[in-house]
């Protein structure tokens, strides 16, 4: 398996791997294609990696900024984060994961943020913190991984293209 930097040619494959991974997922809305699609026409699709086996694209990751209303800037929030369901468990998103934020480090970024699972994310350092918030996230969801000391706070503001906006 490769992880690699995603490109224009990607575009079709990466849409339709994160359409089948989302599928009757019991989290989902099914908008996790159209989100990607409105970040990178919107050029906040800062950072998008591919898994790629056997010539083929079986895993995705998308990074944008975000900003805090207490004015911390350089953070990036995750996700969509798809994994084809045929390959799950097997790292993937791991790899995904670990190469994303190696890149956003050596970027400059102070840190990252995601709504997701507490259990699987704490893996990557990953946590809660009581000084951020984003309307409508259970507080044990919202988790962030600074990069440096500077904690950010207030509350999340992802980019508009994950509501639905561009």
């Amino acid at each position: 398996m490769k992880i690699r930097r995603e490109q224009f040619s990607d575009v079709r494959a990466v849409d339709a791997l994160v359409r089948r991974a989302f599928y009757g997922h019991p989290h989902s809305d099914g908008s996790e294609p159209d989100i990607i699609r409105r970040l990178r026409g919107a050029g906040a699709l800062s950072l998008a990696l591919v898994a790629e086996k056997d010539d083929r694209i079986v895993g995705h990751i998308a990074f944008s900024p975000v900003g805090f209303s207490g004015g911390a800037r350089d953070w990036y929030g995750i996700g969509p984060v798809a994994v084809d369901p045929d390959h799950q468990n097997k790292g993937i998103g791991s790899a995904l994961m670990l190469g994303g934020l190696e890149l956003l480090k050596d970027d400059g970024a102070r840190g990252a943020v995601l709504v997701g699972d507490p259990g699987f994310y704490h893996r990557f350092g990953f946590r809660a913190e009581p000084g951020i918030s984003h309307k409508g996230v259970p507080a044990e969801n919202l988790l962030i991984l600074p990069f440096e000391d500077e904690m950010p706070e207030g509350e999340v503001a992802f980019h508009r293209a994950f509501f639905g906006e561009v």
